[in-house]
């Protein structure tokens, strides 16, 4: 789990997709860990502290579901919440998980 905010500022450098629930970063970190990471943020602008929660809530379990078998070995992830998140329903949210970890394939 990423937390500190030089982790998710480097993942700003990394690979992006946008989807219409969120915007995927993904970083490879290059030091030899093979682990994945992963991380979520939602602004204030997509809604109060309820609505930023519950889409955290949802990215958390993508991310339980999706990144250990469909994510980048050694790589940071973070999930960047969009407005249109919140109503999208939770299977297109896992198609367009998966679809977006598909297409940033190295």
């Amino acid at each position: 789990m990423l937390r500190k905010r030089s982790d998710f500022l480097a993942a700003n450098a990394g690979r992006r997709a946008a989807t219409p629930g969120f915007i995927l970063l993904v970083r490879d970190r290059k030091d030899g860990d093979p682990s994945k990471r992963v991380g979520f943020t939602v602004s204030k602008k997509v809604g109060g502290s309820v609505v930023r929660n519950r889409m955290k809530r949802r990215f958390r379990e993508l991310a339980r579901e999706i990144i250990p078998a469909g994510g980048h070995c050694g790589s940071d992830h973070v999930m960047i919440g969009r407005s249109g998140g919140i109503e999208r329903e939770f299977d297109a949210l896992r198609t367009d998980l998966a679809n977006a970890l598909k297409k940033m394939r190295p």
